[in-house]
């Protein structure tokens, strides 16, 4: 695995933008464009899906990177949702949706394996209690120099 240096560096991320892209030129189309809600919604939830890759990245800890995956994770499902509105409304084809489509459920497969990641990471560092040792000087010796 290659070492993540930089928020743009993660797959997820950078399947996550084309996916941006993609729902940018479909709402261009004329009949979707003038859906201003619709619109709005699945241009936000495209750009959530990065934007919470992105800032859950440079978070102090795996666990709020992990936490922000999850929301970039509800942000496509969200995407998909309107994806299926759109197709309902015939602003978009059957072969936009299914590329469309295709690439969240790519997405998805790709922060879901960095998820799984990050937890058996966030385990591995968790201490048993049963396990610690204390080293804790008897009180006399603390008292004397």
């Amino acid at each position: 695995m290659a070492r993540i240096e930089k928020f743009e560096d993660i797959q997820s991320w950078q399947k996550a933008r084309q996916l941006c892209v993609i729902i940018f030129n479909l709402t261009a189309n004329e009949k979707f464009s003038k859906d201003y809600s619709l619109k709005d919604q699945i241009k936000r939830s495209s750009g959530s899906v990065m934007d919470n890759i992105a800032e859950g990245f440079d978070r102090s800890s795996s666990k709020d990177f992990r936490r922000f995956l999850f929301f970039s994770k509800g942000s496509l499902s969200e995407l998909k949702s309107q994806l299926y509105r759109a197709l309902d409304q015939e602003y978009i084809n059957q072969v936009e949706f299914k590329k469309a489509f295709s690439l969240a459920n790519e997405t998805e497969k790709l922060i879901g394996g960095l998820i799984n990641y990050l937890e058996k990471r966030i385990n591995s560092y968790k201490v048993s209690e049963e396990s610690a040792v204390y080293g804790i000087a008897p009180t006399e010796e603390l008292l004397t120099d």
